[in-house]
């Protein structure tokens, strides 16, 4: 493998990270504003499911660093694939504090 491709894979890799940080610091804000409201069970049983989602986004994203050439496409599109869900609960719980 090139030294480009490496670099590409890494700036990719790193782009990831970087949504999945901000994805987490969304959720955690989330939760913080769901307790301050005494959300509903329901709520705290969705942010509990995302909180367990985000480890398994943790591992992936390790998994992808880990990947080599022949899965590394099929890693990093399911990788995006779960962030997308992620931030899209994420919202969803929100919206469900907001209108509570």
């Amino acid at each position: 493998m090139t030294s480009d491709m490496n670099m590409a894979k890494q700036a990719i890799h790193d782009k990831l990270a970087s949504q999945i940080t901000s994805a987490e610091a969304h959720l955690e804000a989330v939760k913080a504003r769901a307790e301050a409201k005494v959300a509903s069970v329901e709520i705290k049983k969705a942010i509990a499911d995302q909180l367990t989602k985000k480890l398994g986004i943790q591992q992936k994203l390790q998994a992808l660093k880990k990947s080599g050439d022949v899965h590394w496409d099929s890693a990093k599109h399911d990788l995006e694939a779960r962030i997308a869900d992620f931030d899209k609960s994420v919202k969803a719980i929100e919206s469900k504090i907001k209108s509570s």
